[in-house]
């Protein structure tokens, strides 16, 4: 019996098998994903870059990451299909643009456990010379990884794979328990902050703007804002797997950016509070003080709180691999699901006896461990990781204003009211934050897209050599060009992080508003016809259904 025949057959006889996350369950996956180590350095780089108007930096940038994340509460329940963000838009554009946003979202994810590594060391420095603070080429100070702490977060990656081939799904089952502790250490910081010591002068003294508008939006996309709250995809990526898309998937969306949202402002307005004047007296850029390198354990010290900084430093292990163990997964997944595509090498979709897609997890390993290199502190690797990741989502509102041209009738659970209006903000959003994470590390990311250019001309040779008939669909994913192209321009042109200056706060607005509406103008233009689409639906849901049996290791 073929493995698509007992696919069906096991759906038949007992279909609740694939359905078995419910609303809470779905909601905490998403929630227990966002809550890694960004907020342990969040409050603290944000008050860097925006002073007491950071607190408007992490308002903002939840209503951005909303506005992408409600793109894909309609998709998720239109196509609840495990891996969707890849998957999406393959359906709607075909084989290339799954391929770039396939390449990008593998990139991104790849990226997630080397700096939850990076964030449990920087902390763990106050018990051995894990990392030493340095100051880069802009002024501002960052942990980097030592030669002992490059040891340690080597081991700590092998770790997470081990784990992860033996054991994930008993982690899996005590992840709902780990994100009532991540809950719990951010509410008992927030309220021991705020009642301990709150000097409401704080947000004045130095003016409530110190670095205006230009220091608020950087922080969104440099300080761990936006990373922050990235893991809200995860209530898509389980999409296939809840017992009722249509009330949990926007659940899961919406309720955990805006319970997050909520959380992370509250601390930002008790990390502010609770520093001396002396700590600010300076400004706010050059906020300072002792065992900085773990900001929020030394804030409780400072306070006297030594059983809150104890809990802190356990914190920073638990929720960083927590989170970890998550996407060293779901890295795996991705070039699992590309190899599975035609869009990689076959060896990446073959699974061990117990299912796992090894050789990927293994892949995820070693490029993790050379992303060290060029970043080696968690302040340098997270501009990266939060421009790769938006940029994989960016693609989302396209698909959504494609889709409702191509298949009208598709039965939509949950349906974004205003035509084209959300869509369209969201996608103009993800281009903004990636502009605001500057060039210097934006270049990074461009050569690791060319990169992925390159690989895609090897595999469409691969493809001819083989007399494979590899559908690649060029024309529907055109727009991906200009786009990307566009987007490294008005980087290099900025006066962000590097960039040449010639673009500012007030023209660039404007000018990447025009540029957001001419792509998703082209990519409505170019979509795929709609018998072509419904037959990618028919092969997705294929896929999804035999990806399904192999991963979970049943036989």
């Amino acid at each position: 019996m073929s493995a698509e025949a007992q696919v069906r057959e096991r759906t038949e006889e007992t279909p609740e098998l694939r359905r078995h996350v419910g609303r809470i369950g779905l909601l905490f996956a998403s929630v227990g994903s966002i809550i890694g180590s960004g907020w342990l350095f969040g409050a603290m780089n944000a008050s860097q870059a925006a002073g007491p108007a950071s607190v408007i930096s992490w308002a903002l940038g939840g209503v951005m990451i909303l506005l992408i994340g409600l793109c894909y509460a309609e998709l998720g329940t239109m196509f609840p299909l495990s891996g969707g963000v890849v998957r999406f838009p393959h359906i709607a554009f075909g084989s290339f643009a799954s391929f770039v946003t396939g390449w990008i979202t593998w990139v991104a994810c790849m990226s997630v456990a080397p700096i939850e590594v990076e964030g449990a060391l920087q902390y763990a420095t106050k018990y051995a010379p894990f990392t030493e603070k340095h100051t880069v080429a802009d002024g501002s100070s960052v942990h980097t990884l030592t030669g002992l702490g490059l040891t340690f977060a080597v081991v700590a990656m092998a770790v997470f794979v081990v784990i992860n081939y033996v054991g994930i799904k008993w982690f899996a089952r005590v992840n709902n328990a780990l994100v009532w502790w991540k809950l719990a250490i951010i509410l008992v910081v927030i309220v021991s902050f705020l009642f301990t010591q709150f000097h409401g002068e704080n947000f004045t003294s130095q003016g409530f703007k110190p670095a205006g508008w230009h220091g608020v939006f950087t922080a969104i996309a440099t300080s761990g804002i936006v990373f922050s709250y990235l893991g809200f995809r995860q209530g898509i990526e389980l999409a296939g797997e809840t017992d009722n898309p249509r009330r949990n998937v926007p659940l899961a969306v919406v309720g955990s950016v805006l319970l997050t949202a909520l959380i992370y402002v509250l601390l930002q307005v008790a990390f502010i509070g609770a520093l001396a004047p002396d700590n600010i007296a300076k400004g706010w850029s050059n906020v300072n003080f002792t065992d900085d390198f773990g900001p929020l354990a030394a804030v409780a010290s400072i306070l006297g709180l030594s059983w809150l900084a104890v809990l802190l430093y356990i914190d920073a292990i638990v929720s960083p691999a927590d989170t970890g163990l998550i996407y060293i997964t779901v890295t795996s997944r991705i070039s699992y699901a590309m190899a599975k595509n035609g869009n990689a090498p076959e060896v990446l979709g073959r699974t061990s006896s117990r299912g796992v897609p090894l050789v990927s997890m293994l892949l995820s390993f070693v490029v993790g461990l050379v992303l060290f290199l060029p970043f080696p502190s968690w302040q340098q690797l997270v501009g990266f990781i939060t421009s790769a990741t938006v940029l994989s989502f960016g693609s989302g509102p396209l698909v959504l204003a494609a889709m409702r041209r191509q298949i009208p009738h598709q039965e939509r659970p949950f349906r974004l009211p205003g035509g084209h209006v959300i869509p369209f903000l969201g996608f103009w959003s993800s281009n903004m934050i990636v502009y605001w994470t500057g060039w210097e590390t934006n270049l990074k990311l461009f050569l690791a897209v060319l990169i992925g250019f390159g690989l895609l001309a090897v595999t469409n040779l691969v493809h001819r050599s083989r007399g494979d008939s590899h559908r690649w669909d060029w024309k529907a994913g055109s727009w991906y060009v200009p786009w990307l192209l566009g987007l490294a321009l008005f980087s290099w042109m900025s006066d962000y992080g590097g960039g040449k200056g010639w673009l500012h706060f007030g023209s660039a607005l404007p000018v990447m508003l025009v540029f957001s509406a001419a792509v998703y103008a082209l990519a409505y233009s170019v979509r795929l016809d709609t018998p072509t689409v419904e037959g990618y639906i028919e092969e997705s849901r294929r896929e999804a259904e035999i990806e399904e049996k192999q991963l979970s290791g049943a036989h």
